[in-house]
């Protein structure tokens, strides 16, 4: 069992920056690949980035790409999300995610663990 819990959320004015946090407890958590999603109102959960166990592999939905950068520092359990230039379509609840081995799907299905998510709200 993996509990995740996010922070770091909170309301931007459109070209601002956030650093979401995620932070795991329960089993190794080096041993898990880790995502970002998010869920605007009335949409689908949509992946945004993702990181391999040994923050050797990156990937990126191309709406993010160039502005939001993923990373992971396993000797504090916990995964980022830096967020820059941000957009009014970034608007979101984000949640991160956690899934036993080595690939990173983009399918929220995918993913065997889930956080309690935090709002994102940038304004125009």
């Amino acid at each position: 069992q993996v509990q995740l819990v996010e922070s770091g959320g909170g309301l931007v004015q459109a070209g601002g920056s956030l650093r979401l946090s995620c932070a795991a407890s329960g089993r190794t958590f080096s041993r898990y690949a880790m995502g970002w999603f998010r869920q605007a109102p009335g949409k689908e959960r949509e992946f945004v980035a993702a990181i391999s166990w040994s923050s050797g592999s990156t990937y990126y939905v191309d709406s993010v790409k160039g502005r939001f950068t993923i990373s992971r520092d396993n000797a504090k359990n916990t995964v980022y999300l830096q967020m820059n230039s941000l957009k009014p379509e970034d608007t979101a609840v984000y949640y991160c995610a956690a899934k036993g081995g080595l690939v990173f799907p983009t399918a929220p299905s995918r993913y065997d663990y889930w956080g309690q998510g935090t709002q994102v709200t940038v304004s125009s």
